[in-house]
């Protein structure tokens, strides 16, 4: 069971959204390489990143900080925030990160993500974020109108490499994660499913491995408001 810590990076600092509202943000004192540093420190050994100013403009805006963290820290990154062409991709892959997650672009056209998923192979995590059963693109702010389980059955075969399932309903709440949908996504995906969104306690941890074809879990807010302490939660990697 693969534990990712989370680091969501807006204007160079720390942040936690509550389901996605950029109004509703909390932000923290420690910076994006010394919170990495602290995961570290304690054993993690795989890392989640969004970069929220990428989410909003389609740039790689923190490719600095996540290249910093890379560099200088032997984490596994999973990273995403508006990743909308190659370029960004191998921007990051050069970077040293592990995958790179698609999103929106990859909802809006199927081509996208077939195609990078060729040119970058074992390089492409899928990023579903949904809704009431539907998939939401573009930060949430817009319903695509497609079913979360019709399109893994239409992409299931592109050769992604994981799947980072987020049930919006449940992201910054600490309500736990919808354990029901993340099922019905893992039993119909091909490549293994992460997580995300909801996470309260260690409880979540022990719940989430029981289930099958999950590989791991993202764990952010618990972790910044102290609800779950790290020394408990890495425990949980390899127990």
């Amino acid at each position: 069971m693969k534990i990712f810590p989370a680091i969501d990076i807006k204007d160079k600092k720390c942040v936690r959204l509550i389901k996605g509202d950029f109004g509703n943000k909390t932000e923290y004192e420690i910076s994006p390489v010394d919170q990495a540093g602290k995961y570290r420190d304690h054993g993690f050994k795989n890392l989640h990143i969004v970069d929220l100013d990428g989410a909003l403009t389609g740039e790689t805006v923190n490719l600095d900080i996540i290249q910093e963290i890379a560099n200088k820290y032997d984490l596994k990154i999973e990273i995403g925030g508006g990743v909308r062409n190659f370029e960004s991709i191998k921007k990051y892959t050069d970077a040293g990160v592990e995958k790179v997650i698609l999103g929106s672009a990859a909802i809006k056209d199927k081509n996208f993500l077939k195609e990078a998923c060729q040119k970058f192979p074992n390089k492409i995590a899928l990023g579903l974020d949904a809704k009431d059963g539907y998939l939401s693109v573009s930060g949430w702010k817009e319903n695509s109108n497609k079913l979360t389980l019709d399109y893994i059955k239409e992409v299931n075969d592109y050769g992604a490499s994981r799947i980072i399932y987020t049930d919006i309903n449940r992201d910054g709440t600490k309500q736990s994660p919808n354990f029901v949908e993340t099922s019905k996504v893992a039993d119909k995906s091909n490549c293994p499913v992460v997580i995300s969104g909801g996470v309260s306690s260690i409880n979540d941890i022990k719940k989430a491995k029981s289930l099958k074809n999950i590989e791991g879990i993202i764990v952010g807010k618990a972790i910044y408001d102290g609800d779950i302490k790290l020394e408990e939660l890495v425990r949980e990697i390899d127990a």
